[in-house]
């Protein structure tokens, strides 16, 4: 099972000295992976900076830790210039990119984008066929409900050909996520318990083997905070997605009240306690 961490921005908000010195240590340290969450304008919110750009920035000074914005509320956005951005962001960081995608829950958010909240999941459905066309293909002529593109396509095209797309969802999903997940994911992100885990899993395998899928290509990943009120049974849950054949975990400092230096130490601290996997 692969360990990765969530980068804490929206406690370092703007020190990007603290950014840097946060995801070298992940990198020093072995961890796999580095998330970042995605919002561009909800009422409240809170700070966040918008994570393709700010991986931008991390793949500079990185070299083998896989970046991973999770999710991108992709109905919201524009097709093509999500695919462009994702494709130039695999090239900053050398094929190092798995992009997490969902559909959201913010209306607001949606109505500032001027795109329609309603329709985001039978928009997705059709974003991903397009994302993996214009990933893949030099020529792409596809004609969508959403969006059209005539024998036109990306260049350069993405290192990753195609770059894996994860799913996120509610910590539920519904049926129609599951079969989407089975038909197109390369993964995604389990917000179920374990308890509820085997039951969504299943269902994710039936909808592969239905979509002529290999059901084990497809990966999944929980996240487990270090910090806060379970901070003393982290090591037994990510022991415990580890027996429930998990592919990777996501360690979190979030939530802790930690400075940036706490960040880093207690994330130090965390890696030397891993239950051995």
């Amino acid at each position: 099972m692969k360990i990765g961490i969530s980068l804490p921005v929206r406690e370092l908000r703007n020190d990007l000295g603290a950014i840097r010195e946060f995801a070298i240590a992940a990198e020093e340290l072995g961890l796999n992976h580095l998330r970042v969450p995605d919002q561009i304008l909800r009422p409240g919110a809170g700070h966040l900076h918008e994570p393709m750009l700010l991986l931008a920035y991390v793949a500079a000074i990185t070299h083998r830790i896989e970046l991973v914005p999770s999710v991108i509320v992709a109905p919201s956005r524009q097709t093509v210039l999500l695919a462009k951005q994702a494709a130039e962001l695999d090239h900053l960081c050398g094929g190092r990119l798995r992009l997490g995608v969902g559909v959201g829950g913010s209306r607001d958010e949606y109505r500032a984008m001027g795109q329609d909240f309603h329709t985001r999941g039978q928009r997705m459905e059709e974003q991903i066929e397009l994302l993996n066309a214009l990933w893949t293909l030099e020529n792409v002529d596809f004609q969508g409900r959403w969006d059209n593109v005539v024998k036109a396509g990306l260049d350069p095209l993405p290192l990753q050909r195609p770059i894996p797309l994860w799913i996120g969802a509610a910590s539920l999903p519904t049926p129609r996520i599951r079969d989407r997940i089975g038909r197109h994911a390369a993964g995604w992100f389990v917000l179920c318990t374990p308890e509820e885990f085997p039951s969504v899993h299943t269902d994710i395998t039936a909808a592969a083997s239905r979509h002529g899928r290999d059901p084990s290509s497809i990966g999944a990943e929980a996240g487990v905070a270090v910090v806060g009120p379970r901070r003393d049974e982290w090591q037994s849950r990510v022991s415990g997605w580890r027996d429930q054949g998990l592919t990777h975990v996501c360690l979190r400092t979030l939530g802790g009240e930690l400075d940036p230096a706490g960040h880093v130490a207690t994330m130090k601290q965390a890696v030397q306690a891993i239950p051995t996997l």
